[in-house]
């Protein structure tokens, strides 16, 4: 059976990107009511060398525009990663969001075999299309994706894998 590369990749990131959203809104309640400082949750980490929770969700937002526009092939959206609150990361999934809807089946389809060049600060990566998706951004956007949502639930968020996955 053949893989088309679109189904597998913007829906999935939409959905997984609409979790999050809907985790940080839970989050944004919680620490509403109980008169929590949100940037607490914004600088948590679990430990001193892993990335805070905003650099979490600004790695699952940059995974999902990245791998998408390489696809694609167009540029994708740049931000400053300069978010300072919970409500500036949704808004940043929301635009992570929109800029992802742009984007056509037909642009993606068919890039399974398609020549990608990452130029890396030391080094560059050259791999397949369908490499791309499976081997690099998809791990890494679910990675971030859930140490994101296992910092909500260290710091008493009620999420669950309901939540996580995006379901409605």
């Amino acid at each position: 059976m053949a893989v088309s590369m679109y189904p597998i990749s913007v829906p999935v990131f939409i959905k997984h990107l609409n979790g999050a959203a809907g985790c940080m809104k839970k989050a944004q309640a919680l620490y509403a009511e109980k008169k929590y400082d949100e940037t607490t949750l914004m600088h948590y980490r679990f430990f001193p060398d892993m990335f805070s929770f905003a650099r979490q969700i600004q790695a699952m937002s940059d995974h999902a525009k990245g791998c998408t526009a390489l696809l694609a092939g167009m540029e994708a959206p740049k931000y400053e990663d300069n978010e300072k609150s919970l409500a500036d990361l949704i808004a940043r999934i929301e635009k992570t969001v929109g800029f992802l809807k742009s984007v056509k089946p037909a642009q993606i389809d068919g890039t399974e075999d398609k020549a990608i060049n990452i130029k890396m600060r030391d080094r560059e990566l050259n791999m397949k299309g369908i490499e791309l998706l499976l081997n690099r951004s998809m791990p890494n956007f679910y990675f971030h994706a859930t140490t994101a949502y296992d910092i909500l639930r260290h710091n008493g968020v009620e999420v669950a894998k309901r939540d996580f996955m995006g379901a409605a």
